[in-house]
């Protein structure tokens, strides 16, 4: 039997929702290993001149020790 933990991330950039995912996936593959999915749960514009680029992420790894079957 599989067992997942998900963690919620917010990631950021200057070019677009899509890179800023991108970045909080990228940060995630540092210490997360066996990631199943990722899921944007949100995006948006912040900063000063409204020029940040953030998107809410999901992701999803395996617990190790377990499988899918």
């Amino acid at each position: 039997m599989a067992v997942v933990k998900i963690i919620e991330l917010v990631g950021s950039s200057k070019v677009s929702t899509d890179d800023a995912a991108r970045q909080a996936l990228k940060h995630a593959q540092t210490s997360l290993r066996n990631i199943r999915a990722v899921d944007i749960v949100s995006t948006g514009l912040r900063g000063e001149n409204l020029d940040e680029y953030r998107a809410h992420v999901r992701v999803a790894f395996l617990i190790e020790g377990t499988s899918v079957d």
